[in-house]
């Protein structure tokens, strides 16, 4: 797939917003090719002293993520699934991103059917255009 993705502060700052879109041209078992878009925000809960990442999906379903592992040289970031709206009970998802330089970073995307271990769903390395 071809990915695009734009971060930026939003609400007076309170927020990082991620808008995404992947595009997968048409394949022999998906002749039609698909447009995946989703649109994301950071925050700090206060509270719990924790990162929370909620996303909205085209198709329908919401994911909240809270953040369970920061390296100690805060390069790596892990954040596991909290809750999934309208999509099959038990899932598992998690997203970690690693930050390369001031310009590059690596994301990578796992899921877990209830019962099974994690396995990598996508990994992408995004690169600083501006």
């Amino acid at each position: 797939s071809t990915v695009e993705r734009e971060y930026k502060f939003t609400l007076k700052d309170k927020f990082l917003q991620a808008t995404h879109r992947s595009t997968y041209k048409p394949q022999e078992k998906n002749p039609k090719g698909e447009v995946h878009d989703d649109l994301g925000f950071f925050s700090y809960h206060k509270a719990r002293k924790q990162f929370v990442f909620r996303q909205f999906h085209v198709e329908g379903f919401v994911t909240q993520y809270v953040g369970t592992t920061i390296s100690a040289d805060g390069k790596t970031l892990i954040f596991d699934i909290e809750s999934i709206e309208n999509i099959g009970k038990g899932m598992r998802a998690r997203e970690t991103y690693k930050i390369i330089n001031d310009n590059e970073f690596t994301e990578t995307f796992e899921i877990a059917e209830p019962g099974k271990e994690f396995i990598v769903y996508s990994a992408n390395q995004f690169k600083r255009k501006k």
